[in-house]
């Protein structure tokens, strides 16, 4: 599914995502020390919570680091709402991360720009090899699994339960199990590469669609998948998305 959004009437102010204290005091350390101003002007532009998992990706990523920013919600797919995001994006699309005059677009592209603005984070993994592994599979999400994607849309407030599903999202969901059940018995877990970080951001919302759509999975995965929805970043985020009442029909499956 590409990015998306919804009508949110007028878009809101800059707001700084709500994650339980318990979260940010948790890892004080790993977002880069000191500068505190300059870190507070990252802004994300974002569409729908509930919908929009391009969306989903850079704020996890950053909002379980530590890393702080403003958010902001743009009426997306109505008259007009294409105009108003290219004031802020060339490629008239959300999410978008601005950074003073800095604009960047694409989920992936605004993760490695956090990731070398604020190293202490930790989004990557240290050792070379690793870090290869978790950029190799972070950009295997980013341009594969179209099946899943198309099959299963990301949608937090539906209620859980299994669809059919045909042999190419099989085959996929078969593959995200291996990379996953491999990554967690290489690198010892909770999450792919030991520790949260840019890989896990990239494959959440295939967790949220395995949930919503009861999609079976080996033992390890699924523990994979437990780790990833205790994030209290997660939490804030679904706590959010659920209560939206903007509803894209195209991505309502019964």
């Amino acid at each position: 599914m590409g990015d998306i959004g919804l009508v949110l009437g007028n878009p809101a102010a800059p707001k700084r995502p709500q994650i339980p204290s318990r979260m940010q005091s948790k890892k004080p350390s790993r977002a880069a020390a000191g500068d505190r101003g300059m870190r507070m002007a990252l802004e994300l532009i974002l569409g729908s919570r509930n919908y929009s998992s391009w969306s989903f990706r850079p704020w996890l990523a950053m909002a379980a680091a530590g890393i702080a920013f403003e958010e902001t919600v743009l009426p997306i797919y109505t008259p007009g709402a294409r105009e108003k995001i290219l004031e802020y994006s060339p490629s008239g699309k959300v999410p978008v991360l601005i950074d003073g005059a800095v604009r960047v677009w694409e989920s992936l592209a605004i993760i490695e720009y956090a990731a070398e603005k604020f190293p202490s984070a930790d989004l990557w993994p240290q050792h070379r090899e690793a870090r290869a592994h978790a950029r190799s599979v972070a950009h295997e999400m980013h341009g594969g699994f179209l099946p899943l994607r198309r099959h299963c849309p990301m949608n937090m407030r539906r209620t859980p339960g299994a669809i059919a599903l045909p042999g190419d999202v099989l085959s996929a969901v078969a593959r995200i199990d291996e990379i996953w059940t491999d990554c967690r018995a290489r690198y010892g877990g909770p999450f792919l590469f030991g520790a949260f970080g840019a890989a896990d951001a990239m494959y959440a919302p295939v967790v949220s669609r395995f949930h919503t759509y009861s999609v079976a999975v080996g033992p390890i995965a699924r523990a994979y998948m437990d780790a990833v929805m205790a994030l209290p970043a997660w939490s804030a985020w679904r706590a959010r998305a659920v209560e939206e009442s903007w509803v894209l029909p195209e991505f309502e499956i019964a």
